[in-house]
């Protein structure tokens, strides 16, 4: 009789430890359309993609577009302030700035730079600049957008980069060995550990990340060292976006949006 207490003992508290390890997510809405990626949505709500290197915004029932044949490929949209939006074009070594309604406000040609600067990482970044890696020195420096001046930041990084994100206040990246690291307004790098070879990730607030794995979406704790899957969502997606406890996940036919709690 004292080991089938145990054993139901032992039983029940591996069923709760199970369920504190899933996060379900609950559906709100779908948004269709028709893109190659899915961007994200601005702090107003609207929302972002991109097709045949054409940058598209939805505004309630409206949708705006910019495109800049010159530039030709679109590498990354940066729309953390919605009110400048940047875009790289990273084969002619150039950054283009959009205004709230996709006016083209600013045009910058980093080979015309008094320094030499070839990006190969952008983000906007606090203060009217942008961060930028420089792959001629293999630092991380900032472009203030006003002056069109550029300064060097920290140390060589030597590491390619697997991922990078950026905010007003930080540069994060995961090099070839998958530890993260950042570099924050100042110039200090500091390391955040190690985390899981992926297929996708999304670095959070808190020291949490989001990352996707064999078509299913995971939410890793480091502070606690903890996994949670996220359970309920689309099974088979193309790239995923949160904000704001909104999971977007994205498809071929447009995105899901669902609400996630993070512990």
């Amino acid at each position: 009789m004292k080991y089938i207490f145990y054993y139901l003992l032992f039983l029940n508290i591996s069923i709760c430890n199970s369920q504190e390890n899933i996060i379900r997510a609950t559906q709100l809405n779908s948004v269709d359309f028709d893109a190659d990626v899915f961007l994200g949505y601005d702090g107003f709500g609207n929302y972002f993609y991109q097709k045949n290197d054409v940058l598209f915004k939805i505004v309630n029932a409206t949708t705006l577009q910019y495109q800049n044949l010159s530039l030709g490929k679109l590498s990354k949209v940066d729309i953390t302030n919605p009110l400048k939006i940047i875009l790289f074009y990273q084969e002619f070594n150039s950054v283009v700035v959009l205004d709230n309604q996709l006016n083209e406000i600013q045009n910058i040609q980093f080979s015309k730079n008094e320094i030499p600067i070839v990006a190969t990482a952008i983000g906007i970044s606090a203060q009217n600049q942008l961060w930028i890696y420089n792959s001629l020195n293999q630092q991380i420096g900032l472009y203030d957008l006003n002056s069109n001046t550029y300064k060097n930041l920290g140390i060589p990084i030597k590491e390619t980069f697997s991922y990078y994100q950026t905010d007003f206040n930080y540069f994060n990246w995961i090099d070839a060995q998958n530890q993260w690291l950042t570099c924050n307004f100042y110039g200090r790098i500091f390391s955040n550990g190690k985390v899981e070879v992926n297929q996708d990730m999304q670095l959070l607030e808190r020291n949490y990340f989001l990352y996707q794995k064999e078509n299913e979406l995971f939410l890793k704790d480091r502070n606690l060292d903890k996994l949670y899957k996220i359970q309920g969502i689309e099974k088979s997606f193309k790239k995923f976006y949160y904000k704001d406890q909104i999971l977007s996940i994205f498809t071929l036919k447009g995105i899901t949006n669902y609400k996630i709690l993070i512990p």
